[in-house]
């Protein structure tokens, strides 16, 4: 029998499981374009298949630049995946997002060197449009599903701009209040590509951002340190767990309409048709709808 799942989780720092997930499979998948971060999980989730992957691996192997983005959405795609829901430690920008509050961004900033964050080239030209990053129905449910549980003392942020940064290291004070005078709401290391990468295979995306510090803007709260980043995590990760089963019940029951699920119907510059034949192969499930129609 041949797995699939319409939904997608990644899981960040900390989030390397899903506690809830019932009848799993391991599904190792080799694309063109290498092998995901690790095996993925297969399972269901409230009755809900879902595939589930490690950004980083399971034992968190993978720097933010290591993270093989390309082979993480194409695996996801290949299972048929339709939504991706991003769980993302990041620290925030701004007072009111406090430590172990969720936000939700709609926005994102580039801040990366040198990542590949397209599946294009090699003979086919492909431009998104990407002024929406994230889509705003899925992001709009996944909102809702965290305002559904008992957050205790933490709160849920809707909108704001994910500055994503190179990593590994964290920033510098000059940098921090850089991003703050940008209005940037939270920074971490990876959604962005994420994103990109996501809306070139059609497949709808929004970020659980799981805040763990005030990165080292604030004066009075100690600057971000790995200690403190996954104690956070751990305190974290129960919320993050009920909020992404929630969402998944809600995209189950009501599929939300996206514009991401038609992003390369107009983007695709080259004539398909004199690609050559290993290009086509190498795209594979990413344009496999455009090549049959």
């Amino acid at each position: 029998m041949t797995l699939s799942a319409s939904i997608g989780v990644i899981g960040g720092s900390g989030l390397y499981n899903m506690a809830a997930l019932t009848d799993i499979q391991e599904v190792k998948i080799d694309t063109p374009f290498g092998s995901p971060s690790d095996a993925l999980i297969v399972g269901n989730l409230s009755n809900v298949p879902v595939a589930f992957l490690a950004r980083h691996g399971r034992s968190h192997h993978l720097l933010p630049s290591e993270v093989p983005y390309r082979a993480n959405i194409y695996a996801m795609k290949s299972l048929g995946v339709q939504y991706i829901i991003s769980a993302s430690a990041v620290g925030s920008l701004q007072e009111y997002a406090k430590p172990l509050d969720m936000v939700i961004p709609d926005q994102f900033i580039d801040r990366t060197r040198g990542r590949i964050s397209t599946f294009f080239g090699n003979g086919v030209v492909a431009h998104i449009a990407f002024a929406d990053p994230v889509c705003h129905n899925l992001a709009s449910l996944l909102a809702s599903a965290a305002e559904s549980i008992d957050l205790a003392d933490s709160k849920v942020h809707r909108g704001g701009t994910y500055l994503c940064m190179e990593g590994p290291a964290f920033s510098t004070k000059a940098e921090s209040f850089l991003y703050r005078s940008w209005g940037a709401k939270v920074i971490g290391m990876t959604n962005l590509t994420e994103a990109k990468l996501a809306r070139e295979a059609e497949i709808a995306y929004a970020t659980l951002a799981l805040v763990t510090d005030y990165d080292c803007w604030h004066e009075h709260h100690e600057h971000v340190s790995v200690s403190m980043v996954l104690d956070n995590l751990k305190r974290n990760a129960t919320n993050a767990q009920k909020t992404i089963q929630a969402a998944v019940q809600k995209i189950a029951a009501h599929p939300p309409h996206s514009e991401a699920h038609t992003a390369l119907k107009y983007a695709i510059m080259t004539d398909l048709k004199k690609v050559p034949t290993e290009t086509i192969d190498r795209l594979g499930v990413i344009i496999k709808k455009y090549i049959d129609a």
